[in-house]
């Protein structure tokens, strides 16, 4: 059996590795871009050195993300691939901290990190505590199709709740304003890190690049076309048509604006119909990322603060991280940031770089000044996520073709769009398409 797998992001490669290991089934991946990873994979910079197309951030409780990196890298040890620290939230000037790791070292309960946290009050840690626990007795469902704000608002939490934490987590997770994010998604990302157990909420920073975290060794599993932009996917009743190639099925990891112009059929014209208008109705939100190389080698007090935002003094950035492995770089990422692109980029990295500064020389742990700004890399993804609001029409990986079956950060499931939420779709793609190729195996023998 010849299977296609349209894009080689993680949900591509990941429908490819679980089909791969069938061993009767020939997979060949599209790419339009000359390296594996999609929207989380290596950019090379003059000034920089290799790079990521986005600073991304894994949680402990992203199994499938670390089940096929241990899978894909089983002679690596961990710890030289990725950071892993239990969950810390601290704002750049040391104001704020909430952290999941406790004065002795090991990791503790959601309530003794509330009660343990610093910058909030004793009713903000209350509202925040019976919030959580009316979620969980609730079993983390809401059938009213709330937005974020609506859910906080229910729940009373206060203003220093909203601009410290939910806020923060909220444009982080789903790249969507809490004003018009989807409450039942919030839930299901807090149910998985803060709700779970203190190991579940661990951030997991990768050292390598995000390519080489996983996919460049998923690549050398199949057969991969590179730089090869599909034109057209043709549903036959047959077969499916790649650009005039013949193949048994395809599983397409093209985002829903993409494949609603690729995909056409020359049967069930009505549900090709449908299929595309829904994925034409998605909305999306861009994501920067600004890398700053500094003067000299200097250090964040913590791998990743949060930054006070002052739009009034263009201090934008809302996360800068440490890079791992390059002491004289700093990551800040700003989301949901399309208002932001129509300043000038001179300005933008003034601000940050002033933003940065002037918070982080308040930090108790601050040890001297950040060093001048003498480089820097704009990174701007245009249509980096979906835009995560209620009641949208997500698609399963079935569709109305047999021979079709969808993957994507963007398919149904219970996250917003993030790296878990790809490399499940791309499973549960692989699966649907085995299990009907076993379903056809046994009609046939019977």
């Amino acid at each position: 059996m010849k299977v296609a797998v349209v894009g080689a992001g993680w949900a591509g490669l990941a429908s490819a590795v679980s089909l791969q290991k069938t061993g009767f089934i020939q997979v060949v991946v599209f790419e339009a871009a000359g390296s594996p990873g999609g929207r989380a994979r290596r950019v090379e910079d003059t000034d920089m050195g290799i790079l990521d197309n986005g600073q991304h951030l894994l949680l402990g409780s992203y199994t499938s993300c670390l089940s096929l990196i241990s899978e894909l890298q089983p002679s690596r040890n961990p710890d030289t691939l990725y950071v892993r620290e239990p969950l810390k939230l601290e704002s750049a000037d040391g104001s704020f901290h909430l952290s999941t790791l406790n004065a002795k070292g090991s990791r503790q309960s959601l309530l003794k990190t509330l009660l343990h946290s610093k910058g909030l009050g004793l009713y903000d840690k209350w509202r925040a505590l019976c919030m959580m626990r009316a979620l969980k007795a609730r079993n983390w469902q809401d059938a009213r199709a709330e937005t974020v704000t609506q859910l906080l608002a229910k729940h009373k939490q206060t203003s220093a709740l909203l601009r410290r934490l939910w806020v923060p987590l909220c444009l982080a997770a789903l790249n969507t304003a809490p004003e018009q994010a989807c409450a039942q998604l919030f839930q299901n990302v807090l149910r998985d890190s803060l709700g779970g157990s203190p190991e579940q909420s661990d951030t997991i920073i990768p050292k390598v690049d995000l390519s080489a975290l996983w996919p460049d060794s998923a690549a050398k599993l199949f057969e991969m076309r590179y730089r090869q932009i599909v034109r057209k996917i043709v549903i036959e009743e047959t077969h499916v048509s790649i650009d005039g190639e013949t193949f048994d099925a395809c599983i397409s990891a093209l985002p829903p604006y993409a494949l609603a112009r690729t995909l056409t059929s020359t049967q069930q014209q009505n549900a090709l119909a449908s299929l595309q208008q829904q994925l034409n109705a998605f909305e999306h939100n861009a994501i920067t990322t600004l890398t700053l190389k500094l003067a000299k080698p200097w250090r964040l007090p913590s791998t990743m603060l949060m930054l006070d935002e002052d739009h009034t003094k263009a201090s934008i950035g809302q996360w800068v991280f440490n890079r791992p492995n390059y002491a004289d770089q700093l990551a800040v990422v700003i989301s949901v940031s399309e208002d932001y692109l129509k300043s000038s980029r001179e300005k933008l990295v003034d601000g940050v770089s002033k933003q940065i500064r002037e918070q982080v020389a308040k930090h108790p742990k601050a040890k001297e000044p950040m060093p001048e700004v003498i480089a820097h890399k704009l990174i701007v993804e245009k249509r980096a996520t979906f835009a995560a609001k209620p009641r949208l029409d997500r698609p399963t990986a079935l569709t109305s073709w047999p021979r079709l079956f969808l993957a994507g950060d963007y398919v149904a499931g219970d996250y917003p769009a993030v790296l878990e939420a790809a490399v499940n779709s791309g499973v549960n793609a692989a699966q649907a398409l085995i299990n009907a190729k076993l379903a056809q195996t046994t009609s046939l023998a019977q």
